[in-house]
């Protein structure tokens, strides 16, 4: 079976593009939803943040999402440790995933994660795509779709590689910046190339 990463910057229509190929039949793990997942109610991964975050934890035992991003998005020595954390459960589960799905016989998986080049996790898949979008597009969808104010956008794109960068380890990339029928085109085309290369 073949991994192939999907990742794009904050805002820049990464779960838009993913949903598209789950349309196509593809098979997603999708990397915020585990981290969702080792972070619910009772698992040691919400333990251990909340032995390393006092106060993220709200009455009802969940993890106060926003409470926690405040600290780790203005602190990279904060969003580190959070990443020490959350990183070897989050790879384990992705890994028990990928697993059953070879078992199941399934040709291609896509791996969607925000942080895949950040954390050098390209560097073991069998290609990239890369969901781009203008930086003003990516701000404008931020501050509609999370209420931010201008410093907490910076911080929050402040956190991630800068596109270009990323850029240059993608195998393939979706320009996301106009209409969704001009992105839906490229993600066929593009999934069409990854399955002919099997």
């Amino acid at each position: 079976m073949r991994v192939v990463g999907l990742t794009g910057g904050i805002a820049s229509g990464k779960s838009t593009v993913s949903a598209m190929f789950r349309e196509l039949g593809a098979e997603v793990i999708d990397a915020d939803q585990v981290a969702r997942e080792v972070v619910e109610p009772g698992t040691p991964g919400l333990a251990e943040v909340a032995r390393r975050f006092p106060g993220v934890v709200d009455p009802s035992g969940r993890l106060d999402r926003a409470a926690l991003a405040g600290r780790v998005f203005t602190d990279p020595s904060e969003r580190r440790a959070l990443e020490a954390i959350l990183h070897p459960r989050i790879r384990e589960e992705v890994a028990r995933r990928a697993e059953a799905l070879a078992r199941a016989g399934v040709p291609v998986v896509l791996y969607d994660a925000a942080l895949l080049i950040e954390n050098g996790l390209h560097r073991d898949l069998d290609g990239v795509v890369l969901v781009s979008a203008p930086p003003e597009v990516q701000r404008a969808r931020l501050a509609r779709r999370d209420g931010l104010d201008d410093a907490a956008i910076t911080a929050r794109l402040a956190a991630q590689l800068p596109l270009a960068d990323k850029r240059a380890h993608a195998t393939w990339v979706v320009d996301n910046g106009g209409s969704l029928e001009q992105t839906r085109a490229q993600v066929r085309r593009i999934w069409e190339e990854i399955l002919g290369k099997g």
